[in-house]
């Protein structure tokens, strides 16, 4: 029996709280239009399938579609798209799943695809660079935004505040690794409830007495994580045994496999590791073009973390072996967006059946609250990396206490750069413009100057 056959005998949801009977066709058309849609970021994407799922469609009521959401936060990846494969997965089980979080996915590839062709074959137009200038300067400006907002909710005491700093520190000064940054914050947090919460017991776990749904047989999640692992893990095997390590195709598979198990705290944490070890470990890219990426991913629809797929594409086409440069991008970015998102179904298919087991599990709870702390200090990470590198032509390396960091040669600021950054600014704090509306200002702004 399939892994999807074997999930339409698990975990109904409870009687009371039954979805409505909504066929795949209907739910796929859905799909569709959410996808093409999802535009802003996943708090933009989250807010457009509430409305459509739960106010419009009535799909799935509230208290369900914040239970999913909140697995969702448990999980490494993007959480918008792994939110839409769990209400996927809720509707028509494992088809719907897959129906979903690809539908999510596809419109957003699709775009990132051409603008990376564009990329490489005309980004030495004027125009064209102008319009890079102008959109990395706005997401300089949209970093720093997502750094103020997860403070404000993470940062409430002394305690995630120095994990924060810590974290920081550690990427930013020590070039440390992300999932080790993200390892330790889980371990200082699950310590910290240990010792904080000494009389602390797990939760009552059984899934049918808290959610009315029978649990999963082992043999449902046996096939899913057989199923799915293959189908994760095999074309980067066969990459590896045929062309060796060290071939770019090879290296794209492990590293991005790699990244797809430690992405937790979103896109922006998750950015700061991939552009740490695509610029300055495999240097497939050059600061500036990692900047360039993620303007694309913030500008099509679909989660942020598509920016990996320009990466893999820059890397194939500047190293395509015997293939034509084309072809061997295409391929790159593909094999790039496999590896990252197909690990997202298994999750969803695998856990979904547990959600409430994880949900209640507080020492668990607590180890995640010491990520989203960590993950503030790897998004300022992040915002200084990009502030530098979009702001200044060159950079120097200064020596501090065995480590060397990145500081800005103040002769080499850009100023159409600084003034575009300042205006873009002015539009998302002080006018609450919107993500696409400051991309496309600055973007404008970049071209003007560069006809000027």
């Amino acid at each position: 029996m399939s892994c999807a056959a074997r999930g339409d005998a698990v975990s109904a949801p409870p009687r009371d709280e039954s979805p409505p009977d909504v066929t795949l066709g209907e739910a796929t058309r859905v799909w569709a239009k959410i996808g093409l849609l999802s535009f802003g970021g996943p708090a933009g994407q989250i807010a457009l399938m509430h409305r459509i799922l739960v106010d419009e469609k009535r799909w799935i009521d509230e208290k369900r579609f914040l239970h999913a959401l909140n697995f969702c936060m448990l999980l490494p990846g993007p959480e918008a798209q792994q939110l839409a494969t769990y209400v996927g997965w809720l509707l028509h089980r494992v088809r719907g799943g897959l129906v979903a979080g690809t539908l999510f996915i596809l419109p957003g590839f699709a775009v990132i695809l051409g603008l990376s062709f564009l990329y490489v074959t005309a980004g030495s137009v004027p125009t064209i660079q102008g319009l890079f200038v102008g959109l990395k300067a706005a997401v300089v400006v949209i970093v720093l935004q997502a750094v103020i907002r997860i403070g404000r909710r993470s940062l409430r005491s002394v305690v995630p505040a120095t994990i924060a700093v810590l974290a920081f520190l550690a990427m930013f000064v020590w070039k440390v690794p992300f999932p080790y940054v993200i390892l330790s914050a889980a371990v200082a947090g699950a310590l910290l409830s240990r010792v904080s919460n000494p009389e602390t017991v797990r939760e009552p776990d059984d899934i049918e007495e808290q959610t009315g749904s029978p649990a999963a047989g082992t043999s449902y999640v046996v096939r899913c994580i057989a199923v799915f692992g293959a189908l994760w893990l095999a074309p980067t095997v066969a990459l590896v045994a045929a062309l060796g390590p060290d071939n770019v195709f090879s290296s794209i598979g492990l590293f991005f496999s790699k990244m797809a198990v430690v992405t937790f705290g979103g896109a922006y944490a998750v950015l700061a590791y991939v552009s740490q070890e695509a610029v300055t470990t495999y240097h497939w890219l050059a600061p500036g073009e990692m900047i360039d990426g993620l303007a694309m991913a913030e500008t099509t629809p679909g989660p942020l973390i598509m920016v990996t797929q320009f990466v893999g594409f820059v890397a194939a086409y500047r190293d395509p072996g015997t293939l034509p440069p084309g072809i061997a991008a295409v391929l790159g970015g593909a094999l790039t967006t496999w590896v990252t998102f197909v690990p997202c179904f298994l999750w969803i298919s695998a856990g979904a059946p547990y959600i409430e087991r994880l949900r209640r599990n507080r020492v668990l709870s607590d180890a995640l609250s010491g990520v989203t702390a960590a993950v503030v200090g790897v998004v300022v990470n992040l915002a200084l990396w990009f502030s530098i590198h979009a702001l200044f032509a060159t950079v120097s390396l200064r020596r501090f206490a065995g480590a060397a960091v990145e500081v800005p040669v103040f002769s080499s600021l850009q100023i159409p750069a600084l003034l575009i950054t300042l205006v873009a600014a002015v539009l998302v704090f002080a006018y609450r413009a919107s993500v696409i509306g400051t991309l496309a200002a600055a973007g404008a702004l970049g071209v003007v100057t560069s006809l000027l």
